[in-house]
């Protein structure tokens, strides 16, 4: 199916973007494309305008904030996956980073475009849920700050106002100590596509006890969710394999768990155990 018909432009500075947004109500951000024009395709979504900022310079480059890595609006998936930088300090953006799309989509989407999109399967939602990221959103009126836990508020939808771009992802480093990880069931059976279910992890050991933990889920419900009841169930624990279980029980609570071609309400709220607990596993062995 074609879109419906169009307008488009692709401003070169961040300046023209924000003020065609504020101009244009309805208007639709684009970096990569990879989400939204199969949307427009479908006509799911219907924009008179789509804004194009691949051409704004600055936006695609990973920088080192001290205590955080600033992700630019147009730092692609690949470019995610491989930086030394957030494969050092946020493993679980850079694994959730290399498990997005197929290699085409890797090279041409990006990040904080996936970020925005708030898929309720993607893989890097939970991985910045669950690292405790800040959002940067830009409008011609101004900066604003959304933190990872507020950003995402159901199905396709976030904390975005019409008229701002994501300009920026900062996630924190995780500290000595620390470790996270991101694991997931694709709807092929394997690690590809969108997940039917995935956890992303970040735990802190201290003297051999967690002292502290979040976990994030994608694929099992309405948005990308934090499983509260984990982390709580987890820390003070010595992180051990069967303490692990008892806290992954926990996944599915407080969820609105959704059945869909992929699997019925008890399958997913099952996969949510399953992958919190390897996530959780995982994010222990590197934290160690």
């Amino acid at each position: 199916m074609y879109p419906r018909s169009f307008e488009y432009i692709a401003p070169t500075s961040l300046d023209d973007a924000l003020t065609a947004l504020a101009d244009n109500p309805g208007a639709k951000v684009m970096t990569g494309g990879m989400s939204l024009i199969p949307l427009m395709k479908l006509r799911l979504f219907s924009p008179s305008l789509v804004v194009d900022i691949g051409r704004v310079p600055g936006l695609d480059s990973i920088t080192d904030g001290g205590d955080h890595l600033a992700i630019g609006a147009l730092v692609r998936h690949a470019a995610t996956a491989s930086s030394d930088a957030i494969v050092a300090s946020a493993a679980a953006l850079a694994k959730a980073a290399s498990l997005t799309g197929d290699v085409q989509v890797r090279n041409r989407g990006t990040t904080c475009g996936a970020i925005a999109h708030a898929d309720i399967a993607a893989d890097q939602p939970a991985a910045v849920l669950a690292l405790g990221a800040t959002m940067m959103a830009r409008s011609s009126t101004g900066d604003r700050e959304i933190a990872a836990e507020d950003f995402f508020v159901d199905t396709l939808t976030s904390a975005l106002q019409p008229d701002e771009i994501l300009v920026e992802i900062r996630v924190p480093k995780t500290t000595a100590g620390s470790g996270s990880a991101y694991d997931k069931l694709g709807r092929r059976g394997g690690q590809s596509d969108y997940a039917v279910a995935g956890a992303a992890a970040v735990v802190t050991m201290d003297g051999g006890t967690v002292s502290a933990a979040r976990v994030a889920l994608t694929g099992v419900g309405t948005k990308p969710t934090l499983a509260a009841g984990v982390a709580a169930a987890l820390v003070g624990t010595d992180g051990s394999v069967d303490a692990v279980k008892a806290a992954a029980a926990h996944a599915a609570e407080g969820v609105t768990v959704l059945e869909d071609l992929y699997g019925s309400e008890e399958y997913k709220a099952h996969l949510a155990q399953v992958y919190a607990a390897r996530a959780l596993n995982a994010a222990i062995a590197a934290a160690g």
